[in-house]
């Protein structure tokens, strides 16, 4: 995923990428056991002979069945010692407990697909092995997109290699806004981004009850899907890191109006109804053709570009329509953001040397090329980004118009620290529980004490 606020290079940009400042630092590594030293490999047990690369992932369908299919063409390729993945229950993004206690146990996968921008916070807690002790591990990140490669690194050493990337947009039903009289017109990208509140306007004609008061249909959940507190932070013009002060943003005044007109917009419609209608959704493991947007009970919402091989599985025949993100103010730039996976090597691995084997090819070329195409997500391996025969016409409007101005989250060492008490103020302002500025001044308040040990960090780029 990204970092920082500046937007996104562009695909032939290849200035360095952003890193955390060189630190000689040993945290977490207590906790873990001996086994657990940042940037050293672990001596273990090999497994018996033929024993398959364990691959752990916490994805689920469709995007799961495309890595399936990726892992078996890579078994077909008849490598020494071919790879087994194992789906893991589906958990919150920065919960990697059960990774970690099974690296403590012994038991952890030789390769676990990480949520990019967590990747600087397990290699500071010594969960993850530094790849450069492998041949090519630095050299091979040169392929990748520069702000994919920041967060992949922590402490100028590689601990992952990228996967994909993404970008997020409104997608609109077509079909539900004629039926209700509406001209979506505004929403074509060709006029440009809409406003937020001629978003509102459009959805407040949707919305309906039952007679329990609860809504059945709705024009607009802004914090469902991808409505993230990065992405209406990032809209607003927010910053969320000073790098040169070292200290984390969340009470940017950008970022606490963002909040505000999310806090004023759920307050006009019953937090806690909106709540009910959208709250299933933002589980782990939600069923996907359960989502009211593929069911046609919520007719815009915020996502990524994965959206699409959702809806050509799920929704085959619905009429639909992908624009920008909104701005707060006609005339604004729209801003997005660019997030992404990737596979690393936890303190452990039993078959370290296959697994590195599979961890370039999945994460290479061939393996991106794949995930590419069935999947509808964006590839971090630069030059997969100039074949156009990967991206139907919808896909491209994020590979041509929103990645290259794409925004990123800062790669800090705490960033799903950062992530987990961002949600906790964006979930007390939707649901009308905080007011942003106190909401938001309690995470900053949180975030910057552990921050504060890992100073100074510099982001490049």
């Amino acid at each position: 995923m990204g970092f920082g606020s500046d937007a996104f290079p562009r695909p032939a940009d290849r200035t360095a990428g952003r890193r955390a400042s060189r630190r000689n630092v040993l945290r977490g590594a207590a906790g873990l056991g001996a086994a657990a030293i940042t940037g050293a490999r672990t001596i273990v047990p090999a497994r018996a002979q033929g024993e398959p690369v364990v691959f752990w992932t916490a994805m689920t369908d469709p995007d799961l069945a495309v890595m399936k299919g990726i892992v078996e063409t890579y078994n077909g390729e008849s490598p020494a010692v071919p790879a087994e993945l194992v789906q893991i229950p589906p958990a919150e993004v920065t919960d990697t407990s059960k990774l970690m206690t099974a690296v403590r146990g012994g038991i952890g996968p030789d390769v676990y697909f990480l949520d990019r921008f967590i990747v600087a916070q397990r290699a500071a807690d010594g969960v993850l092995q530094d790849l450069t002790a492998f041949p090519g591990g630095y050299t091979l990140l040169e392929n990748h997109l520069p702000f994919a490669r920041a967060e992949a690194t922590y402490d100028g050493k590689p601990y992952a290699l990228p996967h994909n990337t993404d970008a997020r947009a409104l997608y609109y039903n077509r079909g539900m806004l004629e039926a209700a009289g509406v001209d979506h017109a505004v929403l074509d990208p060709a006029n440009g981004p809409a406003t937020w509140d001629a978003v509102k306007e459009i959805a407040n004609g949707l919305n309906e009850t039952g007679p329990d008061g609860n809504y059945t249909t709705m024009g607009f959940v802004p914090w469902v899907n991808q409505g993230w507190h990065y992405t209406y932070g990032f809209s607003w013009g927010g910053e969320f890191f000073d790098a040169a002060a070292c200290e984390v943003t969340p009470d940017n005044p950008q970022v606490v109006a963002a909040f505000q007109w999310v806090y004023d917009y759920c307050q006009e419609l019953g937090a806690q109804q909106v709540s009910a209608f959208g709250s299933p959704t933002m589980q782990p493991g939600f069923p996907p053709q359960q989502h009211p947007f593929i069911t046609g009970n919520l007719a815009m919402q915020i996502t990524g570009d994965w959206m699409i091989n959702q809806l050509r599985t799920y929704a085959p025949e619905m009429d639909y329509g992908i624009t920008f993100i909104p701005v707060p103010n006609e005339g604004d730039e729209s801003a997005t953001w660019a997030g992404g996976w990737s596979l690393a090597m936890p303190q452990g691995a039993k078959q370290p040397e296959a697994a590195f084997e599979f961890m370039k090819w999945v994460a290479g070329e061939p393996g991106q090329r794949i995930y590419t195409k069935e999947s509808a997500h964006l590839p971090t391996w630069e030059a997969l980004l100039a074949d156009d025969a990967l991206f139907t016409e919808r896909h491209r409007f994020f590979s041509q118009d929103l990645l290259p101005i794409a925004k990123t989250r800062p790669p800090l060492p705490v960033g799903a620290k950062y992530w987990d008490e961002l949600t906790a103020a964006w979930q007390a302002v939707y649901l009308n529980e905080a007011e942003p500025e106190a909401a938001l001044a309690a995470a900053k308040e949180r975030v910057q004490a552990q921050l504060g040990r890992f100073c100074p960090v510099t982001i490049e780029g």
